[in-house]
């Protein structure tokens, strides 16, 4: 199956593509990071379990980036 068509999100900070991928245990959404060269899948449950934060989690995520 090919890939779907691909989605970028940016701002002045940074700039994300976004695109749906099929593996072989399903659909996961793929987010990679060009200046970072980083990349992440989320299965449709990690996908919902970010609808479960308050935004301070988020918050937190940018505090200490990468944990450290």
């Amino acid at each position: 199956m090919a890939d779907e068509p691909q989605m970028i999100v940016g701002n002045e900070f940074t700039q994300v593509i976004i695109r749906k991928i099929y593996t072989r245990n399903g659909e996961r959404v793929e987010i990679v990071s060009p200046k970072l060269k980083r990349s992440i899948q989320l299965d449709p449950l990690a996908l919902e379990s970010l609808t479960w934060q308050d935004i301070e989690v988020f918050t937190g995520f940018l505090a200490k980036p990468f944990g450290e």
